[in-house]
């Protein structure tokens, strides 16, 4: 019984952090941890390509 609610907290803290990730992608920002990604680009170092 211990496997399964282990098992399901998992899943669930998984599906919400790939859902978060997706809408924000979904949303336009191009690196999602950048306080910076959504108001303003030049300020963002992550949108710099290397």
């Amino acid at each position: 019984m211990t496997n399964i609610i282990l098992i399901l907290v998992l899943s669930v803290i998984l599906v919400s952090a790939y859902l978060y990730v997706y809408n924000a992608k979904k949303n336009g920002n191009k690196c999602v941890g950048c306080p910076y990604a959504k108001t303003c680009n030049k300020s963002c170092s992550c949108n710099d390509d290397k």
